[in-house]
């Protein structure tokens, strides 16, 4: 009963056979800040078997209007212990791990062994590649998003079917990056386009994901909403056919 309580408002959606897939479902998020805590959130909440925080950054005043895990008290905490403890509070039936260490190649393969999905919810490039090569030697699926001012971007990547991050943005370099050494950004804008890596997990789980070969840019100060198609290039240097196999 109480499981059917919990989820009574999203099983009419998904079904409980949809339900069972989530409950078999571990995530990494990486980066639990503004689109972290909130696809973590939402993920918990959701009832996925187990969430896996990695972050190793404290909480800082300027977090705190977009990053929805964490409250003025929190300031100086490290953020995964912090986020882990409101999401099993969210959901006790869910295990949650952080982990507050640097992101490390070691560390993303350690990681991508023990997890079905990957989140990047990065805001720097170099740990965004080290998270998309470990995917890609895995196989496991890697939900991308990134966000700046009123813009952002969302992809999801299956290793051997879809570009990874090296090869999509090798092509698309206007894309959003936070080349100040900080994101300058709107709360709600980050709200936005974490609620769609966020769909793309629950998608991912249950066998449908929408942004496999695609990636959407969104332009929120002007409400457009843009899909473009990508393909993969076999000569790319992570996910390239002569490379992603090893």
């Amino acid at each position: 009963m109480r499981l059917v309580e919990r989820y009574s408002r999203q099983i009419p959606v998904i079904g409980e056979e949809g339900q069972g897939r989530l409950r078999a479902t571990a995530v990494a998020v990486f980066g639990i800040g503004g689109l972290g805590t909130l696809v973590a959130r939402y993920v918990a909440g959701g009832g996925f078997r187990k969430v896996v925080v990695i972050d190793h950054d404290v909480v800082s005043i300027p977090d705190i209007h977009r990053q929805i895990l964490y409250t003025t008290k929190d300031v100086g905490k490290p953020k995964a212990e912090v986020a882990a403890r409101v999401l099993s509070e969210v959901n006790p039936e869910v295990e949650v791990v952080p982990i507050a260490e640097p992101i490390s190649p070691d560390l993303a393969d350690s990681i991508l062994k023990e997890v079905d999905i990957a989140v990047d919810a990065l805001d720097n490039w170099a740990s965004r590649h080290v998270v998309n090569k470990a995917a890609v030697r895995h196989g496991k699926p890697l939900i991308h998003g990134a966000v700046q001012e009123w813009y952002g971007h969302v992809t999801t990547i299956i290793p051997r079917k879809t570009p990874c991050l090296e090869d999509i943005f090798g092509r698309f370099k206007s894309l959003p990056s936070c080349a100040m050494g900080f994101c300058p950004v709107l709360g709600p804008a980050v709200g936005v386009v974490a609620s769609i890596m966020a769909l793309e997990v629950f998608k991912t789980a249950l066998g449908a994901p929408s942004l496999v070969g695609r990636l959407l840019v969104v332009d929120l100060k002007h409400m457009t909403f843009d899909l473009l198609e990508i393909e993969r290039n076999p000569n790319c240097p992570v996910c390239g056919v002569s490379h992603s196999m090893t």
